[in-house]
């Protein structure tokens, strides 16, 4: 079996991307969270990802998060960037952007909204490999993108060169074991849940770190669980995933019924870090709203239960 080191590994978090009260990117407390992120000990930052809001930003604001996450992580950690778009030229255009600001990796979803072949979903990833000489990696979203990304499509096209890894965000738990299992003989590959509430089972099935958005709440606990995972201490992983399934009650603040699920989640991210003194405000991107006082409140019951500061 080949000896196996993977280019990414550890945790890294899908950076949020805090707004001011003009909708305009609050800079200062994007600074804040990368330094929040820095500060746990995270392994790399994942800029313009889902819980990065990417698919509301215009251009130039997705240009200005990849600036200041770059700028403010200063070379400490690797700055992976999503080039989420549509079609493929559409892909390289931002890939292309993000390689010009400072990206360390470029991380891509399925092609959507047109009705798409796996030949083409294949085809879509080895034109972004090719024209943008940075590592790739694979986003497997299919809540969002409405295509799952199977091992039979990812492997061979890591085998090849393609592809440096893949976030896994399905929750298809069977598929990842079947990645993970496949990815053994492929040295650098590397394999990172985005299912936050399994990530010591995710770790024991052979993932090399994980991509949580809870990580932006709480990145000190996932940086524990992830060193407890690599030593073997599952007891002590298995403790600190369960706090941080509790923390995730934050997600379910939102009256149901008034927001979609992406709203919620976000939102109550935001909402936990303005009250932990982080950012200033929880202003969402439009159409979603932000949360209100009862629901802010509920955020804040979740943190203080979990032992997490909140500003005073």
């Amino acid at each position: 079996m080949t000896a196996r080191t993977p280019r990414y590994c550890g945790v890294i978090p899908p950076v949020i991307t805090p707004l001011g009260a003009d909708g305009e990117i609050d800079r200062p407390s994007l600074e804040r969270v990368v330094d929040h992120l820095l500060d746990a000990g995270v392994s790399g930052l994942f800029a313009l990802g889902s819980s990065g809001e990417t698919a509301y930003l215009t251009p130039a604001q997705q240009d200005e998060v990849v600036k200041v996450i770059t700028a403010a992580s200063a070379g400490q950690v690797p700055v992976l960037v999503g080039a989420i778009e549509t079609t493929t030229n559409r892909a390289i255009e931002r890939a292309r952007a993000a390689a010009g600001l400072g990206a360390a990796a470029i991380v891509a979803t399925a092609p959507f909204y047109t009705r798409t072949h796996a030949s083409e979903i294949d085809r879509h990833f080895r034109d972004i490999a090719a024209a943008v000489d940075l590592p790739l990696l694979a986003y497997d979203v299919p809540v969002c993108v409405h295509s799952k990304l199977d091992p039979e499509l990812l492997l061979p096209l890591a085998a090849d060169g393609v592809l440096a890894g893949v976030k896994d965000s399905s929750g298809d738990d069977g598929s990842f074991r079947r990645l993970a299992l496949g990815a053994t003989e492929l040295a650098e590959f590397s394999v990172l849940t985005g299912h936050e509430l399994v990530v010591d089972a995710m770790m024991l099935a052979g993932a090399d770190g994980s991509v949580p958005g809870l990580a932006n709440v709480d990145p000190h606990g996932y940086v524990r669980l992830h060193e407890a995972a690599v030593r073997g201490d599952w007891a002590a992983a298995k403790s600190e995933q369960d706090r941080l399934v509790a923390l995730f009650d934050i997600v379910r603040a939102v009256r149901p019924g008034t927001a979609s699920a992406t709203a919620a989640g976000l939102g109550a991210f935001k909402t936990a870090l303005m009250l932990r003194g982080i950012i200033t405000t929880q202003v969402m991107s439009p159409p979603m709203r932000s949360l209100d006082t009862a629901e802010t409140a509920a955020v804040a019951h979740c943190l203080d239960r979990a032992g997490l500061s909140r500003a005073r």
